[in-house]
């Protein structure tokens, strides 16, 4: 396996990477546009979340955005983006929601602000959401004509139902970070000068943990979205044996009997992208 360590000169501007520990922060950092997405900016995210998931130093991921916002979407002055937009969403747009989903390493959104279009798809594709007060939420593709992309209707229709998913897709309205929480989109919400240590937090905390058997978790999990009660089950059983020969298995249940806080040496599956779930 080929390991990319991505640095903030190697990547695009419009996204820049750095290592806290063994987090590893990924910003869109294109401020002047709301950090909305055009190619170059979706390909160098792609590299990236890859790059970062490869790293075996980085045990988690947080992506946020620079400035006032987190991410409004498609940047609709890269018209010609648009002229196949079926080409544009199969190439650029879902390669994004797959990486985030199928990766082994856990990714932590911080929303610092609007999350609009293909921007709130980022955002809930991640494993864990949080969202600074002033963030904000909007299935806004309607307004354009468009239709929900970026993994943003099956997430609504699983959280929310049919009803509700379909109000937000077809008025566009946007969402405070309160709604979101209380609607069950987001995870926590917490004030804006609290968001980037809030998700540090977070993200060494599962940094910290067993990472074999939150990668298994986090197949398993996505496996039961959309998979029969027995391919879960015989998943539940195939990944609790993998789990119970780990080391880190064996260092939990030791911390638990000497009353102790557990030292997990985090070793993880040889390949997030290629192996089984």
């Amino acid at each position: 396996m080929t390991i990319h360590k991505p640095t903030a000169t190697s990547l695009r501007r419009a996204v820049t990477f750095q290592r806290k520990g063994a987090v590893a922060w990924i910003t869109l950092n294109r401020p002047e546009r709301l950090n909305a997405l055009d190619e170059p900016t979706r390909r160098a995210l792609l590299d990236a979340l890859h790059g970062a998931d490869d790293a075996p130093e980085v045990r988690c991921i947080v992506l946020t955005g620079t400035g006032r916002g987190f991410c409004v979407g498609q940047d609709l002055a890269a018209r010609r983006e648009l002229a196949d937009a079926g080409a544009t969403v199969r190439d650029t747009y879902n390669p994004l929601v797959t990486a985030i989903a199928g990766m082994d390493t856990p990714v932590v959104a911080a929303v610092n602000g609007p999350a609009v279009g293909a921007g709130m798809g980022l955002a809930l594709s991640c494993d864990l959401v949080l969202a600074a007060r002033n963030a904000s939420f909007a299935c806004s593709f309607g307004k354009v004509g468009l239709v929900p992309d970026t993994g943003v209707s099956g997430v609504l229709v699983r959280t929310l139902g049919h009803p509700r998913a379909f109000e937000l897709a077809t008025t566009g309205r946007s969402l405070s970070a309160a709604e979101a929480l209380s609607l069950g989109l987001v995870n926590a919400v917490v004030p804006a000068e609290d968001l980037v240590a809030e998700a540090q937090a977070r993200a060494e905390a599962l940094a910290a943990g067993p990472a074999l058997a939150f990668a298994l978790t986090k197949r398993v999990l996505r496996l039961a979205v959309h998979a029969e009660q027995a391919v879960v089950l015989a998943a539940e059983a195939d990944a609790q044996g993998t789990a119970a020969r780990s080391p880190d298995h064996a260092e939990g249940v030791a911390a638990f009997a000497d009353r102790r806080a557990p030292r997990f040496t985090g070793a993880a599956l040889p390949s997030g992208r290629d192996a089984p779930p």
